[in-house]
């Protein structure tokens, strides 16, 4: 089982989700993230019965990156008031479409959800109905058709970061559904939940879980690019 954990406690696990995986079983009946890491956990701590395990937050399935996911009910409970008063601050990596000028920047956007396509629309104007969203970004890297960017979501809205950036005219690479050229050959697109950072709910210490930048050809336009 391919399975790459970047950090584990008492209480939680974080692990490095692929591109493709799925965080929670879903209609498609693929084995989701969830069970590998409760068999992980049974094996490696040779538990009798069924490793306890809470989904706490998920990434979309063509992003990878930082997942994590409880250990225990209290870690669960206690993770699940720090998502929701938005005390953890996720930084993301994105590979853009095109040159994105300006250096650093705030964006703000009014989203409308379509379930039966599962997207989001974005739009500069508030109205009845939509729902704020705000990202703030940094350009990391430019090359002559690709800019990185390095995103930190302030609001957690249905497909934030790709219809932001997609508004912006920034599609991020592979994502066709928010405007890509192309997809990219495995069915990923090129955004990476690559940082968690947030105070322990039960020790109360910082912790910061980093997950390996991606090294395969969807974002080979940063070969030479290091961290």
């Amino acid at each position: 089982m391919n399975l790459e954990v970047l950090y584990t406690d008492n209480h939680l696990i974080a692990v490095n989700k692929q591109a493709g995986e799925i965080v929670q079983g879903d209609k498609t009946g693929d084995q989701p993230l969830s069970e590998k890491v409760a068999h992980y956990l049974k094996v490696q701590f040779n538990k009798p019965g069924d490793a306890f395990i809470g989904v706490i937050h998920r990434i979309d399935r063509p992003v990878s990156g930082v997942v994590l996911m409880a250990r225990t009910s209290k870690g669960l409970s206690r993770m699940n008031e720090l998502f929701r008063d938005r005390k953890i601050r996720k930084t993301y990596l994105a590979l853009v479409e095109g040159l994105v000028k300006e250096t650093d920047a705030t964006l703000v956007h009014y989203l409308s959800k379509n379930e039966s396509q599962n997207r989001s629309r974005a739009s500069l104007n508030p109205a009845d109905g939509l729902l704020r969203c705000e990202l703030k970004y940094t350009v990391l890297h430019r090359t002559d058709r690709y800019t990185l960017l390095e995103v930190e979501p302030l609001t957690g809205r249905h497909h934030q970061i790709r219809v932001q950036l997609s508004a912006m005219g920034w599609a991020i690479r592979g994502d066709v559904k928010y405007g890509a050229r192309r997809g990219n050959p495995d069915r990923s697109i090129c955004l990476h939940a690559f940082k968690l950072e947030f105070t322990h709910p039960v020790n109360g210490e910082m912790v910061h879980i980093q997950a390996p930048f991606p090294k395969n050809e969807a974002w080979s336009p940063l070969s030479a690019f290091e961290l």
